[in-house]
């Protein structure tokens, strides 16, 4: 389980592609390597990933030596995210799992993602950024206005929704900690619908069938 606050920006060190299986290596921003085990749990663009394994490269005149995480991939999830387009030296959005008792800065996300949504416009002014984003059809009955949604992990607030997509807006401190600011129309970004609204609204679509 994950809070939706991005605590940093990875950077992605390997990738290698196998059937049905992806594996990549990401070397974490500062403070995430605390007390890491093969089978901790991490957020990385909003998907839910299990270390498979960890390496301590050695360090440089230049730069410190900095863990680097291993995850595998599933085909389920690859067809459900943009992991399987990520490329050497991509930024990714990085939470570790949250610990009882944590403060849930955003809202609960669990890290397993219904599918994918473009941006269809980026709008930019002083310390602000709206993006609109069109998810699939089946997904925007889920989607309110002053409603929560998780966008590549990072929990957000909904501005608007129409027919066919929604608009978040994006703080600078948001900006900052997350990949946002390198995103561009028709991007993809990874959602999770808000889990609480889904029930809700299938529950009630049920009664009223039944009625």
């Amino acid at each position: 389980m994950f809070t939706g606050i991005i605590q940093g920006m990875g950077r992605v060190v390997s990738v290698q592609k196998k059937p049905n299986l992806l594996q990549f290596s990401v070397s974490l921003p500062g403070g995430l390597d605390k007390n890491i085990e093969p089978g901790a749990s991490f957020s990385i663009n909003g998907v839910c990933l299990t270390v498979s394994k960890i390496e301590i490269p050695p360090p440089t005149s230049s730069t410190p030596s900095t863990p680097l995480v291993s995850f595998d991939v599933v085909d389920e999830s690859l067809q459900k995210s943009t992991l399987g387009n990520l490329t050497e030296n991509e930024k990714v959005n990085v939470e570790r799992s949250a610990k009882l008792g944590d403060e849930i800065g955003g809202h609960l996300v669990s890290g397993h993602i219904h599918d994918t949504a473009k941006i269809i416009d980026l709008f930019q002014k002083e310390n602000i950024w709206n993006i609109t984003v069109k998810p699939p059809t089946e997904l925007i009955k889920y989607i309110f206005k002053k409603g929560f949604i998780a966008l590549d992990g990072a929990s957000l607030t909904v501005v608007d929704v129409s027919k066919e997509s929604f608009t978040v807006s994006l703080i600078p401190e948001t900006l900052e900690r997350t990949t946002f600011k390198e995103r561009k129309v028709d991007d993809l970004l990874n959602i999770e619908i808000d889990q609480q609204t889904r029930t809700i609204v299938d529950t009630l679509e049920r009664l009223e069938r039944d009625s």
